[in-house]
């Protein structure tokens, strides 16, 4: 049992050895592209905004409990 453990603690130190020379063998892959940002991000900002007005108008109602 003891074997089985030293031997995992092994391999999980051998993988987070090897990842980072994976990370470094790629190449470069030149100037960066266009990205326009647009569309998606324009209905996210809308979503935000009108989701920060509901609950700034819910916080100003005085509270209403029911019994």
């Amino acid at each position: 049992n003891k074997i089985y453990t030293v031997l995992s603690k092994v391999a999980m130190l051998l993988l987070l050895l090897i990842f980072p020379l994976f990370a470094m063998a790629q190449e470069d892959p030149g100037p960066c592209p266009d990205c326009p940002i647009d569309g998606g991000l324009v209905l996210l900002i809308a979503a935000g905004a009108g989701y920060g007005v509901k609950k700034y108008r819910e916080a100003k109602k005085p509270n209403k409990q029911d019994f």
